[in-house]
């Protein structure tokens, strides 16, 4: 359901903010109250709000730190320190600052805390035993002002790079706001590029990797754009729009989202997207935002100017037929696109179409050859002897003719055939139960067994009956393989009976051939120690704290998900 601060953005509110720029907002929040987070000047952007990331919509801005880790990080505003969270992934170091005006701002992939801060998480690191912690002070405990050094930036967690992920979130809801409402931005004159054009033909049916399409190219520059052809398109029935938008910002910047799509068909907006707040439940809508097919096929990112009946995201606005528009009349029709960035920077693209049959018909749908439709609104099931689909409600964007077929086992690492559950071309939102019965020959092995996607990629799998379940996230060809492996350690700067003194810390890689590691646990002398890991680059490490000199003991437990143990135990001195 579209929340009320989208209901608004019917009656557009145009905002001045700083740089002498303008922007669409349905809400006046608090600006200019925040501080930039960095001192670094001048600020570069390297992701923006809302921006297409592979699974999810980017919600916050990403600060270049000039590719270095270790910049100063502060408090923007007055607050308290509301949670401070370490993970081997996501966000990787992060803290959290409630702020009194009802927001919250978030801190991440920082290097690391302050010392007070580092100390007590190390302490609660200890006392359960976990590297990743997710501590929560209560409001007296952890009062800060305004331009507070907090931590440094760094690249913890899924970062690919250094820099500092910031976000401003609505304390109650939790839900991302652009940080740009509240003075947080860099400069920015640079408009949006706008480098594409596709029109689908839909007819009243689903949009699928089938659903007809053409693409047209585009000419302009400073913010002007017009078809490359600049000629009339000629089309006829029930038809849906998409574009091809890209933005940058000044100084250093590499390709970031767009702030708003508007889509007017002879002066009457039609079509609406608003990147101003986004709800972290609906993350995965971002596959049917986009031309997925086309996205997974060739990587082309087009943003549909429609919007399918189960897309959840309240991005949109002044919807007309939820963007599905009908070319009838004979008549020519004057079409506008309107891009904008989230300084208010704008591009238009104009062309005109012919709503009449056209010479250039676009690529027919092939029939499906059986009929079986999973409803996107109603629970779903497909049941045989030897696998079980089950789709709760909502897990689909739009009504789908449901495929599928078995596939010979091309050699013997699997213990099951291979089932073709629908395809890949189309996304889920929801993840979904699949359940696979293996062959009788997997014998004693059936708790180290897992279903595999068609990458090899283990997607979990727990014993149920005579299946093997699992949820998995995607449409995809499924098999059942064995986990009889245990991770493997690699050591990186200690061996049997090495001098460690004047070395900082143990370091090491862990990694798992199939099930994924569970749990990593080190000891020195017997007594549990600190493992710091990073899931993207599979290193592990301690960094020494109190050792007395001389001779000592580590040991290094890591588990697989499907408990196969490796035991890896070195002798030193320090």
């Amino acid at each position: 359901m579209i929340k009320i601060y989208l209901s608004v953005l019917i009656n557009i509110i145009i905002l001045n903010i700083s740089f002498g720029q303008e922007i669409i907002s349905g809400t006046q929040y608090p600006f200019p109250n925040f501080r930039s987070p960095l001192n670094i000047n001048p600020p570069s952007n390297a992701g923006s709000f809302g921006e297409l990331r592979a699974q999810h919509f980017h919600t916050g801005v990403d600060f270049g730190t000039n590719k270095v880790e270790g910049h100063p990080v502060f408090a923007v505003e007055d607050g308290y320190i509301s949670r401070i969270r370490i993970q081997s992934g996501g966000l990787g170091y992060s803290i959290y600052i409630n702020h009194p005006n009802g927001y919250t701002s978030v801190y991440a992939h920082l290097q690391k805390f302050t010392p007070s801060l580092n100390s007590r998480v190390k302490s609660e690191q200890y006392k359960i035993k976990s590297y990743e912690v997710d501590l929560k002070p209560k409001a007296h405990e952890l009062q800060i002002t305004k331009g507070t050094l907090i931590g440094y930036s760094g690249n913890t967690g899924s970062s690919v790079g250094p820099h500092l992920h910031f976000e401003i979130r609505d304390t109650k809801s939790e839900e991302p706001i652009n940080p740009n409402f509240f003075g947080i931005k860099v400069a920015d004159n640079v408009k949006p590029t706008i480098s594409g054009l596709y029109i689908y033909e839909l007819n009243g049916k689903p949009f699928t990797e089938a659903t007809p399409k053409i693409a047209y190219s585009v000419i302009g520059q400073n913010g002007v754009y017009t078809l490359k052809s600049n000629s009339e398109i000629n089309i006829f029935g029930e038809i849906g729009f998409g574009i091809i938008a890209t933005d940058k910002h000044s100084g250093i910047s590499g390709l970031n989202g767009v702030y708003s799509v508007i889509l007017e068909v002879d002066n009457e907006i039609v079509f609406k997207s608003i990147f101003e707040r986004l709800n972290f439940n609906y993350s995965r809508s971002l596959f049917s935002y986009i031309d997925y097919p086309l996205k997974i096929k060739s990587g082309i990112t087009v943003q549909k100017s429609f919007k399918d009946p189960g897309n959840p995201a309240e991005i949109f606005g002044n919807l007309i037929n939820n963007g599905r528009l009908n070319f009838t009349d004979g008549k020519i029709h004057q079409i506008k696109y309107t891009v904008l960035d989230a300084s208010g920077n704008k591009s238009t693209l104009n062309f005109k179409i012919n709503a009449k049959q056209s010479n250039q018909p676009l690529k027919k749908i092939t029939p499906d050859s059986e009929e079986r439709i999973f409803y996107f609104d109603k629970k779903n099931e497909f049941i045989t002897p030897n696998v079980k689909v089950q789709l709760s409600e909502n897990s689909l964007f739009d009504n789908i003719n449901f495929q599928y077929k078995t596939k010979s086992i091309p050699n013997n690492s699997f213990f099951s055939v291979i089932h073709s559950i629908h395809n890949l071309l189309t996304p889920v939102f929801k993840a979904f139960d699949l359940s696979i019965k293996p062959d009788a020959s997997i014998g004693e092995f059936l708790n180290k067994a897992v279903i595999v996607n068609s990458k090899g990629v283990s997607q979990g799998g727990t014993i149920e009956g005579e299946f093997i379940k699992a949820s998995v996230k995607l449409f995809d060809d499924f098999a059942i393989k064995i986990d009889t492996i245990a991770p493997t350690v690699t050591p990186l700067n200690i061996s049997e009976g090495k001098n460690m003194k004047g070395i900082s810390k143990i370091s090491l890689k862990i990694k798992d051939n199939l099930s994924g590691i569970k749990n990593y646990n080190g000891y020195i002398d017997g007594n549990w120690v600190l493992m710091e890991y990073d899931a993207k680059s599979t290193n592990i490490w301690h960094v020494f704290d109190k050792l007395s000199p001389g001779k000592h003991k580590f040991e290094l437990v890591v588990e697989d998900m499907k408990g196969n143990i490796k035991f890896y135990t070195v002798n030193f001195i320090r």
